[in-house]
């Protein structure tokens, strides 16, 4: 990630803590750039489908939550999710699922935004495209 001298610490403390969706299902945002983050799932027993395998839901949380902290960083306004894609590529495996948000385009009030997770085998398992309107 490009390096920027803004401390983003006050909202990576805000976005992991309190009873949040994100945290709450085991999302963790590891780091904020301007335009950019990273995070990861911690993988938890109810983190699985019936099948045995990571839940694309959660995968999803992982990126919504990353990409929309990345989308902050754009003037330091809130935004959300206008639309979304996500494709899933293989099981993660291992206990974490790490989690890269970069800009694909920034305007003035709508923001997209590549994602890649990662398991802990270092494995592409999974990419995205969201969009966001940033207020």
């Amino acid at each position: 990630m490009a390096s920027c001298s803004k401390d983003y610490s006050n909202l990576l403390e805000q976005v992991n803590s309190g009873a949040f969706f994100g945290p709450s299902s085991g999302v963790k945002v590891t780091a904020i750039r301007q335009h950019e983050a990273e995070g990861v799932l911690e993988v938890r027993k109810d983190t699985y489908n019936p099948l045995g395998v990571i839940h694309g839901g959660a995968l999803f949380t992982l990126a919504d939550t990353v990409t929309g902290t990345a989308a902050y960083t754009i003037g330091d306004r809130p935004c959300v999710t206008l639309d979304s894609s996500m494709q899933f590529l293989a099981a993660a495996r291992g206990d974490k699922v790490f989690c890269v948000a970069t800009p694909k385009k920034i305007g003035r009030t709508i923001v997209v935004y590549d994602v890649a997770l990662t398991d802990a085998e270092d494995r592409l398992v999974a990419s995205g495209t969201f969009t966001f309107f940033v207020k």
